[in-house]
């Protein structure tokens, strides 16, 4: 019978009609997480589906997918399709994805469904229920995928473990572990908005398009296959920031706060983003920079909040100190990697003379002047046999846990550090953003886990770099230098020209 209704009226029978009214039980105990965080919802039926698909139709459209992603890595992994990559030094860029990304696909999932449970109204309800699936669904395609260079390189393996423990990237679970702990609106805006809408161009594209430059052709079929899905969540965002917008004035200021915070927390995961982008791609297609300035100044500052500001919507906090290091952002951090990859799960190198060249190419402006000599220095003191990393623990931010390495706002050669006493103690940050999140929760983050404090605490393994790396789940051949790794000498092996037999 549902068949011959109009796909409106289907939709609403297969999704809203399965939602009754408690009758017998206080609706507060039944949903007693929307109330506290001030934000008034007069009517959840206003909440619009721009998608409207139904469980059934999702299954059938996912399995298709599928089949084709699966189809995909059977004839990559059967034709040693890993031979055809542009450099082993590309996959240090999948590595960061399944230890960084991969588990917060994971940990979406789980708090999706929390809120397919707990939100009131039978839309968002729903919503969320499909961006669960669409999250899990991800972190098992994503794990599928990776696992075929598991087989041959290392730095793939025990990821999960890694994504807990290792220092780097407490970056990116710091920011969802913050996210989770909020409440349910604070949640949508700071996954559902700010970061699947304001800025997962500037995750996704560079790593799918960066993917199909470099031969990794599993990774870019896992890529479009999400890609779908992710326009879904951005839509889901902005239905999200606009029901709550125009169901009641009271809960503009509200939403101002939190688009001001998390687009922040945002910007500063996106930083290893911005290393990855510039670095750790053999064959460049974007800079930063570029991508930075299509995704977000263009479309998002462009297009985005010139109407939002009919609801009295202004753009973020702190945005123009984001513009201000574009030039700067990618040099920054991954000079940070190079000293520190010791310590890390993939390895880096000097970059070759032609990436220095396009480097020179994408930031006139900054990159001869104040990163190139860097690099000069460190190719020198490599050839010399000195190849340094840096043996000491670094300071980190209190805030997005990156170590203090960023610059004052236009002066790319003094250091940032900022600094708050709250109780007695005092805390530091590598920017005024950080600061400024710090001090609106400030009981909040004084609990971070933060890396570096937990090995002076004795909290990881012991107090030598081995005993740190072993509890980290780092093996010998995951970390360090590139050049005269295990994965650069099989690379080379298995590219030699003799013949076979010779």
């Amino acid at each position: 019978m549902a068949k011959k209704l109009p796909l409106k009226q289907r939709y609403a029978a297969l999704t809203r009609d399965v939602h009754w009214e408690p009758s017998y039980v206080d609706p507060e105990k039944v949903f007693p997480y929307t109330s506290f965080e001030g934000i008034k919802i007069h009517d959840w039926s206003k909440w619009e589906d721009p998608f409207r698909l139904t469980v059934d139709a999702y299954h059938k459209y996912q399995a298709e997918k599928d089949k084709r992603l699966y189809a995909v890595l059977d004839g990559f992994a059967q034709s040693q399709g890993h031979l055809t990559l542009s450099d082993a030094r590309y996959l240090n860029a999948m590595k960061l994805f399944i230890q960084g990304v991969t588990p917060l696909e994971y940990a979406a999932h789980r708090h999706f469904a929390f809120l397919a449970r707990y939100l009131n109204g039978a839309g968002p309800r729903f919503a969320a229920l499909c961006q669960s699936i669409d999250e899990l669904r991800h972190t098992q395609t994503e794990i599928h995928t990776l696992s075929i260079y598991n087989k041959y390189y290392p730095g793939f393996h025990n990821w999960n473990r890694m994504h807990d423990r290792v220092w780097y990237l407490s970056v990116p679970k710091s920011f969802f572990d913050d996210a989770i702990s909020a409440g349910p609106f604070e949640f949508l805006i700071a996954i559902s908005f700010s970061f699947e809408y304001l800025l997962t161009n500037l995750l996704f594209v560079p790593f799918m398009s960066g993917a199909s430059f470099n031969g990794d052709l599993p990774s870019m079929t896992f890529g479009f296959s999400a890609q779908s899905d992710e326009s879904r969540h951005m839509t889901l965002g902005l239905e999200a920031i606009k029901f709550l917008l125009e169901q009641d004035e009271g809960n503009v200021p509200i939403i101002q706060d939190w688009i001001d915070k998390w687009f922040w927390r945002g910007y500063r995961v996106a930083a290893l983003v911005a290393a990855m982008t510039d670095y750790m791609l053999p064959k460049k297609f974007m800079s930063w920079k570029e991508a930075f300035e299509l995704y977000f100044e263009e479309q998002m500052l462009g297009g985005l909040f010139p109407d939002l500001a009919f609801y009295g919507i202004k753009p973020p906090r702190h945005v123009e100190h984001a513009i201000g290091e574009k030039d700067i952002l990618s040099h920054q951090v991954y000079w940070v990697l190079y000293q520190f990859s010791f310590a890390a799960s993939f390895t880096t190198t000097v970059p070759e003379p032609y990436e220095l060249d396009w480097l020179s190419s994408q930031y006139p402006d900054t990159f001869d002047r104040f990163y190139r000599p860097l690099w000069d220095k460190a190719r020198k003191i490599q050839e010399n046999g000195g190849r340094f990393f840096f043996k000491g623990l670094p300071q980190l931010c209190q805030t997005c846990q990156i170590p203090m390495a960023f610059t004052e706002p236009g002066d790319p050669t003094t250091i940032c550090q900022r600094h708050t006493v709250y109780n007695g103690e005092r805390f530091d940050f590598c920017s005024d953003g950080c600061q400024w999140v710090f001090e609106r929760e400030p009981e909040k983050y004084v609990q971070a886990w933060m890396p570096v404090h937990q090995i002076y605490q004795g909290n990881c393994g012991g107090p030598s770099v081995p005993e740190v790396l072993a509890w980290y789940g780092i093996q010998e051949g995951d970390n360090g230098e590139y050049l005269g790794s295990v994965e650069h000498t099989n690379w080379q092996r298995w590219h030699a020209t003799a013949p076979v037999g010779s």
